[in-house]
């Protein structure tokens, strides 16, 4: 397949890029944040129709809410004109979007046709440009992760221990869990989802994918301070990980992933197996 990825500077697309080229089964176009950042539909049509593509993958609105970057009203346009564009051409479009599009309010896992109900602005704008792919595009294929994590760009890794390497104190909410991706892993799932696309199947929907185990921030936080102790010294003083107040509701962005995995046979490995590997990679390229 010849893939046409939008956003190859976050961390799930520089993973995505490493990845494929490691496999060698699928061909590439590959374009920056700022390479897509159209004005007009018929920048983006023209776009998605000289890469002669088969197959659209959009990991940049996900990457803005998982890394705090604002998402604009624009942004959910451009979603749209390449939902529009795709279905013109009849190829798939695979977006990328976040568990974030929940409140968390929900004890169990949050199941694909659970509402998306989360009021918070991020929220509605990554519910929203679900719908316009939705309703735009036939050949859909949503993808919701939890959070994802690399050693590189703004993510979970970066924004903690940037701070505590210039002797900050986190102040972490303890009561929000949710299912942390480390970037290669989310690789590996959308990947997978290549490759299967490839054979001529058709299971349009929305996906579910998270780690199998869950974590607060602040328990993610210990497992990486715990991680970048053997590169770095953190003393009490200067690194404090403070749990907010008790008395907050609990809340429960995890990810019901059984979906993925009966229809793709993807299953699901634990986000700590990646840790180490991660925090070793960030302190190489300091």
């Amino acid at each position: 397949m010849h893939v046409l990825l939008l956003g190859t500077d976050t961390p799930l697309g520089h993973a995505l890029v490493d990845f494929q080229e490691k496999l060698g089964r699928h061909q590439g176009t590959f374009m920056s944040r700022s390479a897509c950042r159209w004005k007009s539909e018929r920048q983006a049509k023209k776009v998605v129709s000289r890469a002669k593509c088969d197959i659209v993958v959009d990991v940049r609105i996900e990457a803005a809410g998982d890394g705090g970057d604002p998402i604009q009203e624009l942004d959910l346009k451009r979603c749209h004109w390449v939902a529009k564009a795709c279905q013109r051409s009849n190829i798939p479009y695979l977006y990328i979007s976040s568990s974030r599009v929940f409140s968390g309010q929900l004890e169990r896992p949050y199941a694909e046709d659970d509402f998306t109900d989360n009021e918070e602005t991020v929220g509605q704008l990554l519910s929203s440009a679900e719908q316009l792919v939705r309703d735009s595009c036939e050949r859909h294929l949503i993808l919701r992760f939890g959070p994802i994590f690399s050693y590189e760009g703004t993510n979970l890794i970066t924004q903690m221990l940037g701070p505590m390497l210039e002797g900050g104190s986190l102040v972490l909410d303890n009561n929000l869990r949710g299912c942390p991706v480390a970037a290669q892993d989310g690789a590996r799932v959308v990947s997978a989802l290549l490759d299967q696309l490839s054979t001529g199947v058709q299971p349009w929907g929305i996906y579910h994918y998270g780690s199998s185990d869950t974590a607060t921030y602040y328990e993610f936080a210990e497992a990486m301070l715990a991680a970048a102790s053997q590169f770095s010294e953190f003393s009490a003083s200067a690194v404090q990980l403070e749990r907010e107040p008790d008395g907050l509701t609990p809340l429960n962005r995890a990810l019901e992933c059984g979906k993925i995995r009966n229809t793709f046979a993807i299953k699901q490995v634990p986000w700590r197996s990646s840790i180490a590997d991660i925090i070793k990679q960030y302190y190489a390229q300091q």
